[in-house]
């Protein structure tokens, strides 16, 4: 099961090009116990940095929930539901997260 380092890391050579197609958004992923990342996609094209501070969408949860949700084994509607995933930002950027993974 990869850790949340790797996801990031290898995000930009598995994000489905099909599927980003038009998008332009940027997220800032706040992970507790792991860090944070910048995730910007311009017109389909995904590039990830370490760290960062602003985006359209701030998603912010646990190390376990992060890797619950990116293993399959944790619906991110649910998570959210159950304040255990908060978004703040563009709620409509954050709905097309799930074409990243």
């Amino acid at each position: 099961m990869p850790g949340v380092k790797e996801f990031f890391e290898t995000l930009e050579t598995r994000a489905d090009a099909s599927k980003t197609a038009g998008m332009t958004n940027s997220y800032l992923f706040d992970i507790d116990g792991a860090g944070r990342w910048t995730v910007r996609v311009e017109d389909g094209k995904v590039s990830v940095t370490e760290g960062g501070e602003d985006a359209d969408a701030v998603i912010t949860t646990s190390e376990e929930t992060f890797e619950k949700i990116v293993n399959g084994e944790q619906n991110p509607t649910s998570a959210y539901m159950t304040g255990k995933l908060k978004v703040k930002g563009d709620m409509g950027a954050a709905m097309k997260l799930q074409k990243l993974f």
